[in-house]
């Protein structure tokens, strides 16, 4: 999903595939958690997927959807990779929302927001999935 789209009167403009292949950002990461009745009931992302707190999954402003990413924690070097099918945050000076899974996983969940590392591993699903090409650097 590349269309662009206005949250609170701010217009969004999502990367094409090729620009998300090659993406990589540092930058403020919260978590987000939809729960509104004892864990069980949830929203639905902006694919129209159900939000687990058990899911790793996680909310980017401008990537495409789907799209694969591996996050690291900055400060303290765990990563995990995540699915982003989600919108948001639209919280000024924030990269990136996660699940409370991803939270934990990460070491920030109990501090509510870390400095990670973002980089896209893959765009799309099933046959439409493209893989990001990595660079080497042989010694």
């Amino acid at each position: 999903m590349t269309r662009s789209y206005t949250v609170r009167g701010q217009t969004y403009h999502p990367m094409d595939v090729g620009q998300a292949l090659g993406y990589e950002e540092t930058g403020v990461c919260s978590w987000y958690d939809e729960s509104s009745f004892f864990g069980l009931k949830r929203g639905t992302t902006s694919l129209g997927e159900k939000v687990q707190p058990w899911h790793l999954t996680g909310a980017h402003k401008t990537l495409p959807l789907p799209c694969l990413v591996k996050v690291t924690n900055v400060e303290n070097g765990k990563s995990v990779n995540l699915r982003i099918n989600d919108r948001g945050p639209f919280i000024p000076g924030r990269l990136l929302d996660v699940t409370p899974k991803a939270a934990k996983k990460l070491g920030f969940h109990d501090k509510g927001l870390t400095r990670t590392k973002v980089e896209v591993i893959s765009v799309g699903d099933g046959k439409y999935r493209r893989k990001a090409k990595r660079r080497f650097l042989f010694w």
